[in-house]
């Protein structure tokens, strides 16, 4: 046999004995990947992880297949119940906001903390801020999961159906849905009000009947679930809260990925987490003239008002920074300190 047919014939036979294991690699992808939203394509939330999904799907040539279930419906609509869902096997793509699995892991409340991030100047140096990233990325690992990209959720404003809101003591006795975040439930609380913790999903019954007079969440998701129509009458954007939205995957799920398309997936998630900020961003800088065209009185507060929350929240502010993780939360503080002088 000539020197060049035995090379063909040895290509030829590693290329048999190498195919098994080529198909034993594809195999070991599951044919759908389960990501849990909240909300669905129509908010920007939901639109991150629709976007994400797409993406992936597209460049990894159908191979990592992620199908979104909105509504947090793969936990019956607890969205507090997402992050232990997936240790548990049950959902294999987390985009969402940390603070709804802070019970689950208490330091994914930070970024949802009074006022450590109050404009979206500062919330951008916080996100850019590689110590601040490796930092909470490493709690995600940690905890069981593969951080890939930081989106944004939207400044939480307040709404209610009784009176404009103004100053602090103007919650007093007003009963407000939240999240259930025992952080969130301290801070309306030492305002007067009567904090609720509900999902979402029983959020908007409750407040078609009257059962809860309001509730807090980003203007852009008031205006996607029309709230004004459930008697909500009275917005005031305070910007106290912007938590992150996170696009995580479960470790078990992440390792067993080649690593070209661990690349790709991370790559994608970071695209889609930068379209998606757009989303919120251009929503973010009309949304008080589009909620007052509802008929909904919308109030902004001035410098000094803003002063008076800022105040009623130092107390709860100083607690939680101390039991969420005083080292990281620090490092925020100097980014955002930073971020004024520049």
């Amino acid at each position: 046999m000539q020197r060049r047919d035995l090379l063909k014939s040895s290509a030829t036979g590693a290329a048999v004995l190498g195919f098994p294991t080529i198909l034993k690699a594809q195999q070991q992808y599951r044919a759908e990947y389960k990501m849990s939203t909240v909300v669905p394509p129509s908010f920007a939330w939901g639109k991150g992880g629709e976007i994400f999904a797409n993406l992936v799907r597209e460049r990894t040539n159908g191979r990592i297949n992620i199908k979104q279930y909105p509504g947090a419906s793969l936990v019956q609509g607890q969205q507090d119940r997402e992050f232990a869902a997936m240790r548990q096997g049950i959902i294999d793509v987390l985009c969402g906001a940390p603070i709804n699995w802070s019970g689950t892991v208490k330091e994914c409340g930070i970024f949802a903390m009074p006022f450590l991030m109050p404009d979206h100047k500062a919330y951008d140096a916080v996100v850019a801020s590689d110590a601040v990233q490796k930092d909470f990325f490493d709690i995600i690992r940690k905890a069981g999961a593969e951080p890939l990209a930081i989106g944004e959720t939207g400044y939480r404003q307040l709404s209610n159906s009784k009176r404009p809101v103004r100053k602090p003591e103007d919650l007093k006795g007003l009963k407000i849905r939240m999240v259930a975040s025992p952080m969130y439930l301290e801070i309306m609380s030492g305002m007067g009000a009567n904090p609720t913790a509900m999902s979402w999903a029983d959020a908007q019954p409750a407040l078609a009947s009257g059962a809860v007079d309001g509730q807090e969440n980003p203007m852009e998701l008031f205006m996607a679930a029309k709230i004004h129509t459930l008697g909500q009458k009275y917005v005031t954007k305070w910007n106290y809260s912007n938590d992150i939205l996170l696009f995580a995957i479960a470790n078990p799920v992440f390792q067993s990925w080649s690593p070209q398309d661990q690349k790709i997936v991370r790559e994608a998630a970071r695209d889609a987490a930068a379209q998606q900020i757009k989303i919120v961003r251009d929503i973010y800088a009309v949304d008080v003239e589009r909620v007052r065209a509802l008929g909904v009185d919308v109030v902004v507060p001035t410098p000094a008002e803003m002063e008076q929350w800022q105040i009623a929240c130092r107390r709860p502010y100083a607690r939680w920074k101390a039991q969420l993780g005083a080292p990281l939360v620090s490092k925020i503080e100097d980014v955002v300190a930073r971020s004024r002088k520049t």
